[in-house]
């Protein structure tokens, strides 16, 4: 299966123990990379688990040649997937990732730098919510109808 990418990232395949290390890259591309790996390595976990045989077979080949290339061929696929953007999670989570990186000077006019942007601003004096107080159940309604 040939899946063409839908956008061409400009940034080298780095292995995933020397992304953060890189002097090369940008935080963005950095976070681009790592959220392309992240869902290579689930679409991989997944297309794993969707070639397992349900019912066992004396026609299929169990050998270790076979095992090693079936994965070869689950992690180009992966690869593929992941890379042609059709998917949409590493997205998801780039856009995610670089809401944490944005610096504390890009915080809204409205809130003070370092805040909490998914809480509401404070607004000086916090209030607990007090529930009213329940009335004691009254005998005499049950008795008396």
């Amino acid at each position: 299966m040939n899946v063409t990418p839908l956008q061409n990232n400009s940034v080298p395949d780095v292995p995933i123990d020397l992304l953060a290390h890189n002097k090369t890259l940008t935080d963005q591309q950095k976070v681009a990379e790592v959220a392309q790996k992240f869902e290579s390595m689930l679409l991989q976990q997944i297309l794993q688990e969707t070639q397992k045989t349900v019912i066992p077979s004396e026609f299929a080949d169990n050998s270790t040649a076979a095992g090693i290339y079936h994965d070869m061929v689950t992690k180009q696929l992966a690869d593929s997937i992941s890379k042609s953007g059709t998917l949409g999670l590493a997205q998801t989570l780039e856009r995610q990732l670089t809401r944490q990186l944005k610096p504390a000077s890009t915080a809204g006019s409205d809130r003070p730098a370092g805040t909490n942007p998914h809480l509401p601003p404070e607004t000086g004096t916090v209030r607990p919510n007090i529930l009213p107080v329940a009335k004691p159940f009254q005998q005499s309604a049950l008795t008396n109808p």
